[in-house]
Formats: C-alpha cells, structure tokens, sequence
C-alpha cells in the first residue's frame, strides 16, 4: 500500500469538513477572508471556470461565460471559494475570478423595472429573464431594490430577482 501524501491527506481532510458543514453552520460562519458565509458576489472575468474540488488540479464541472453574473459563497478553502449559482449548481472557483460587486438576476419572467419602489409606479423598461443588474441600493425591511442595468435605473422587487437576501440592506 501506498502511503498518501501530505497534499491529498489535506486536501481529503479539507473536502471531509467542508462537506460536514451543514446549511444553518455556513449561515452563522465567517470565512478565512474575515467575510461572513454565505455572501453574494459576481464573476470578475468574462470566462470562470467552475471546478469539482477548491485546486487546479480538479476537473473542470462548468464554464461561465459572462461577466458580473451573481453567485453565491458557500465556504472559503484557502484562495478558493465555494460558489452555488441560481440554479444551484455548486462547485470551487479561485477568488480572483470573484468580484464583490453586488448583482442580480431577473428570474421567473419577464420583470417591469419601476420609476419608485412600489408596483403601482410607472414602468420604465421591461427586463427579460436572465438579465443582470447591478445593485444600487436595497433599503432595510423593503420589498424593492434599487438596479442599474444598461441605461436604466429602477426599482425591481426583491422576489423578482435573485443576488440578494430577504430583507438584506444595501447602500
């Protein structure tokens, strides 16, 4: 029998805790970055490839292939960071390729982008499903939050969009 090495020995060891950790603990944790777990952050590069485990010598799971789309950190693992999408599909992506740059995305159906932060204000663009937004602004206990997207800038409600927590705020 072979003796394995350091590497897989920490690497095997790294994978067993990550996988004990169960929803309401990654809720409550902080990341070795100092940041709280989980968090929405968005593709910094036009291709990020998603891999099976947090090295470059994982397979390759998926390619994205847009900037600025929102993910969402499940775990950190040194420089890498375990990412779920809104489809949820999970897997390691190295922490360059990540911005915190706040999206979201237009989910479900086609979304009517308001002049104010009520649905009775005038519409001022329809956005098709699968756009993305960046986020201005999400007031604490609203519904709305505030997006920019190409030359538009309005209010979408929080349940239309996915990249932000229930009741989360953003200034």
């Amino acid at each position: 029998m072979i003796a394995p090495t350091r590497r897989s020995v920490s690497a095997a060891l790294a994978a067993a805790l990550l996988a004990s950790l169960t929803p309401t603990a990654l809720a409550q944790s902080v990341g070795g970055s100092g940041l709280p777990i989980p968090r929405f952050v968005s593709l910094r590069a036009e291709q990020v490839n998603m891999r099976t485990g947090p090295a470059d010598t994982h397979p390759v799971a998926w390619v994205y292939k847009r900037r600025d789309l929102p993910v969402e950190i499940t775990a950190e693992y040194k420089h890498w960071r375990r990412i779920r999408d809104w489809q949820g599909s999970e897997g390691w992506v190295h922490q360059s390729l990540l911005s915190g740059r706040r999206t979201v995305l237009v989910i479900g159906e086609r979304r009517s982008l308001r002049a104010e932060a009520s649905p009775q204000a005038a519409v001022i663009a329809y956005l098709d499903v699968g756009v993305v937004a960046k986020v201005v602004k999400c007031p604490q206990g609203g519904s709305f939050c505030r997006v920019e997207t190409g030359n538009y800038d309005g209010w979408l409600k929080r349940d239309e969009i996915w990249g932000v927590y229930p009741g989360e705020h953003i200034e």
